[in-house]
């Protein structure tokens, strides 16, 4: 397990652990770096529509341990046991989290991630049914606005976080906004 405060620090310096396909555990600190403006978060016009036909649940820790292994089911995954662990670890001391759609009373879909003050930082996401893991992005950030957050660290950009509005920046504009972010005393 790597340990709590360790975790913490690294987050804190814009460090993040991913685990290797022999199981070591490397450090990454992309340039550029990939965020999503809270103030600039799109819905995608066809996810607007789902949203208002289907009904999903938000539910918010309920079930961590299962969010977290659900997103390392997959056959490329960077969550070995020992992240598992250490992140199941920080959820039991409170900065760990996660945000779950649930459909039909069963988990459909959710994310994961840390918090530090005003910064959040996404991990990974999975989803059961269609579209569950984007209306748990949506209720992400709905949350984080409610709660004053400043940043949202998505790590890298893909395809599926730019049509919500990810955005890359240099590592210095990102280090400068993720210094004031977690000064912030904001609760998740």
């Amino acid at each position: 397990m790597i340990e709590p405060e360790l975790l913490l620090q690294a987050y804190r310096l814009g460090v993040f652990p991913m685990a290797m396909e022999d199981d070591s555990i490397a450090w990454f600190s992309p340039e550029p770096r990939a965020i999503i403006p809270l103030d600039r978060f799109h819905i995608p016009h066809a996810l607007r529509r789902i949203q208002r036909k289907e009904f999903f649940e938000i539910k918010i820790d309920h079930r961590f341990g299962e969010v977290i292994r659900a997103c390392a089911k997959r056959t490329d995954t960077w969550i070995n046991g020992e992240i598992r662990e250490s992140y199941e670890r920080l959820h039991e001391l409170g900065y760990a989290h996660s945000v779950e759609a649930w459909s039909a009373g069963k988990l459909a879909g959710g994310l994961y991630g840390v918090a530090i003050g005003g910064a959040f930082f996404g991990e990974s996401m999975f989803h059961r049914v269609t579209d569950a893991s984007k209306i748990a992005l949506v209720a992400l950030v709905e949350r984080l606005r409610a709660k004053k957050f400043v940043l949202l660290d998505t790590q890298w950009i893909t395809p599926h976080l730019a049509q919500f509005g990810a955005i890359e920046i240099p590592r210095e504009d990102y280090l400068h906004r993720l210094i004031r972010a977690v000064e912030l005393a904001r609760k998740f």
